[in-house]
């Protein structure tokens, strides 16, 4: 029992749920109609199953002993945490089957990324890049693509731009806590983005994303929702500058690592409720409301 604790620990729900989701919402308003019963069982599935398996995953890899995103002490895994991890992914692949041929092929994309992402025989987090990549694609961009076809709208331009821009907003925090994780990253050879940037990369690299890929989020959102593309830009505008005036005094001190998480959270969550809000009254889960024109 205590072992099951510790691998529903690394699954981390309350980092899927608040920090993670803001994709899958997104693409959930900006889908032309919404199958609510079908959206949020697959939120289920997307975010226990395919996002929390995979974190149980890499965490099986990883073996942190120090703090990592969503743990301060993670619990050592033992070796049927492997094949659970993965069963859990496939398990929610074969599921999303009954979504249509769009939704099972990005699902079936995103559970390669992350493994490709924490398997040793590729290893993608062990190299700055790659590893960006993956987590662009898997949790950013398909995100959004999942939340859409869940909701059973379809693909189109401006979605696929909104979930670029999205997937660099998501990525600009990524690498802040890779930096109170530079001794478990340099005993298992994998060359961090904070590792080979530093600090100071990881300020300028939040600088970069977070604020272009508002720009480009908030752009692909007013082709469709005009009041709400403008509240985001305006609210995550004043947001990034309050996030960025705590980033630029992070020296990499332990210590901070709670202050880190606080952050990290605290602007997910503000993105996560908004398009909670969005949500409810775009498709009158609150009720028929005359604020439904604007969304």
């Amino acid at each position: 029992m205590r072992e099951i604790y510790h691998f529903f620990l690394h699954l981390r729900l309350h980092y899927q749920f608040f920090l993670l989701s803001g994709g899958y919402l997104l693409g959930g308003l900006m889908a032309g109609q919404m199958d609510t019963g079908q959206f949020w069982l697959q939120f289920l599935n997307v975010h226990i199953l395919l996002f929390g398996g995979a974190t149980a995953y890499n965490s099986y890899w990883d073996k942190d002993e120090g703090p990592i995103g969503g743990l301060r002490n993670p619990p050592k895994m033992t070796l049927w945490m492997h094949p659970v991890s993965l069963l859990f992914m496939f398990a929610g692949w074969i599921w999303a089957y009954q979504v249509g041929t769009v939704y099972f092929l990005v699902y079936g994309f995103s559970l390669l990324l992350f493994w490709l992402y924490s398997t040793p025989h590729a290893r993608w987090k062990g190299n700055p890049h790659l590893s960006l990549v993956a987590i662009a694609l898997s949790t950013g961009l398909n995100s959004v693509l999942l939340g859409a076809t869940a909701a059973g709208g379809s693909l189109s331009v401006t979605l696929v731009l909104a979930a670029i821009g999205a997937s660099l907003v998501l990525l600009s925090l990524y690498p802040v806590s890779q930096i109170y994780q530079f001794d478990e990253d340099q005993k298992r050879g994998d060359i961090t983005f904070a590792g080979c940037y530093g600090v100071m990369g990881v300020k300028r690299f939040y600088l970069f994303s977070y604020f272009f890929g508002l720009l480009v989020l908030s752009a692909g959102l007013y082709s469709f929702f005009i009041i709400p593309a403008l509240l985001l830009f305006i609210i995550g505008l004043l947001s990034g500058v309050i996030i960025f005036k705590i980033i630029v005094t992070l020296t990499g001190d332990p210590v901070e690592y709670k202050t880190v998480m606080r952050v990290k959270l605290l602007a997910s969550l503000s993105f996560v409720l908004f398009l909670l809000i969005a949500n409810s009254i775009r498709h009158e889960w609150i009720g028929n409301t005359a604020l439904k024109i604007y969304f």
